[in-house]
């Protein structure tokens, strides 16, 4: 799996004009799901994107989780995180997850970051979305499970 994290101040995801997501404080997550990935990889990689200490304490070091700081979460799925474009002008998504095995994945990844204490809003698989979001800090972080 990968993840692209964003600490935003507030973000929201929006499909044909209607608002299916949207947070304040906390984090924004564009998740992909590769044809390898299984539950240990999704249980390690909510489990740590849960516990990054990426928000400012008193003292404005990173030093709180998203739980710390009573923190939301924004899933959105986003297979072209396994965009390879080594080879010609054209992404290839050949190590992207099939859509049936990835929508599965990624309603699993959100039921497990709620059962972490995580309010947890959605955009909707395999919709053409708009995500709207202010990037805090900005602090973007990127982690790749085969990295683990």
């Amino acid at each position: 799996m990968r993840a692209c994290i964003q600490r935003v101040s507030r973000a929201r995801v929006l499909v044909e004009g209607e608002i299916t997501g949207q947070i304040k404080q906390g984090l924004l997550v564009l998740l992909g799901v590769s044809a390898t990935d299984t539950d240990v990889e999704l249980n390690w990689l909510a489990e740590k994107i849960v516990g990054l200490r990426i928000f400012e304490d008193d003292a404005g070091k990173m030093n709180r989780s998203l739980a710390e700081v009573a923190g939301e979460m924004l899933v959105v799925s986003q297979f072209t995180l396994y965009g390879d474009c080594r080879k010609g002008r054209r992404p290839s998504f050949i190590s992207a997850a099939p859509p049936e095995m990835a929508e599965a994945m990624y309603e699993r990844f959100v039921t497990r970051v709620s059962q972490l204490g995580i309010s947890t809003e959605t955009g909707r698989f395999r919709a053409h979305m708009d995500v709207e979001m202010v990037n805090d800090g900005p602090v973007t972080i990127w982690i790749d499970t085969e990295e683990m």
